[in-house]
């Protein structure tokens, strides 16, 4: 599932081509995707100006000047693609056996300028031409509409933790959330009511920065193990962000480009080979490696010689 990088990246790129833009054309290929679409959702935001974005966890909101705000989970599996309204139908074959384009970029499927796109649940077309498609195989995101001074009561944002990259997340703030809890770490960072965004990937790579183990239970963070571990989140956090975000399976950017943040990982899906503060696996001294083990059904990657 996309994480607060990726989806912070792709607002900034809708951001980039969508803001100020009058909405011309809205339309919905099928009744639902996790839940139903909003009632009339093609009548209420066709004619409407997009007045800016926000994210709030990995929840997408363009604002509207019909005073309402359009909400957006990417799911699972889903990605958002702006592109010219008129773009290539079909693909052509560059001299790498891959799709290419004019500028040289390589593809392993389809051209994502082509038209139409599989699995395309909502398109929406603006004044200037340019088509956004919210394409989801599996159908785990979710659009909604509602009142924008009401964003921050929606059933879906109103129970989120702070915002990790606001001034307002601070080692105090997190200690509170913090006090009392008998889970792993690891468990704690991913419930969105500690602190809104993180999933499992930016939680492994932030515990390695700050040392602590993603078993140390939670309670027994507070305090000075909470002041290493804010700017650890808040930095893996802008890295990531200023590398596109981590394209592992079905991300990608809302130009149709890679993320790169996975070319960095400490930690993360790197069982087996040392990490970056170890000596040599097998060394005198050295690590054992990195560890992967399973909490909660899911895989945790750490370094259990540097995080305690």
């Amino acid at each position: 599932m996309p994480e607060l990088p990726e989806v912070e990246t792709v607002m900034r790129g809708l951001a980039a081509v969508l803001d100020g833009r009058r909405i011309i054309r809205a339309e919905t290929t099928r009744p639902d995707m996790r839940w139903p679409f909003p009632e009339r959702l093609s009548q209420r935001v066709t004619g409407a100006r997009v007045a800016g974005f926000r994210r709030r966890g990995k929840y997408i909101l363009a604002r509207l000047d019909t005073g309402e705000s359009l909400l957006i989970h990417l799911g699972m599996s889903g990605r958002l693609v702006a592109r010219p309204k008129e773009g290539p139908r079909v693909p052509w074959m560059g001299p790498t056996g891959r799709f290419s384009d004019a500028r040289g970029h390589n593809y392993d499927r389809m051209h994502p300028d082509a038209l139409p796109e599989a699995h395309e649940h909502l398109v929406l077309e603006t004044d200037d031409g340019t088509r956004v498609g919210f394409v989801d195989p599996r159908r785990f995101g979710c659009v909604d509409l509602m009142p924008t001074a009401e964003e921050d009561r929606h059933k879906l944002l109103a129970g989120l933790g702070p915002e990790p990259l606001e001034e307002g997340f601070t080692p105090a703030v997190l200690s509170a959330a913090l006090a009392g809890k008998r889970t792993p770490m690891k468990a704690a960072l991913l419930d969105q009511k500690v602190v809104a965004g993180l999933g499992n990937i930016y939680v492994a790579e932030a515990l390695f920065r700050a040392g602590i183990s993603p078993q140390r239970l939670a309670h027994t963070v507070p305090g000075k193990r909470a002041a290493r571990l804010v700017p650890a989140i808040r930095a893996v956090l802008e890295e990531a962000i200023g590398a596109g975000g981590s394209s592992l399976r079905d991300y990608v950017r809302a130009d149709g480009e890679l993320g790169r943040f996975q070319d960095r990982f400490a930690v993360y899906d790197r069982e087996g080979q040392p990490c970056p503060l170890c000596p040599g696996v097998g060394t005198e001294g050295g690590c054992q490696g990195v560890r992967r083990i399973v909490q909660s059904g899911r895989s945790t990657f750490w370094c259990p010689r540097t995080q305690r």
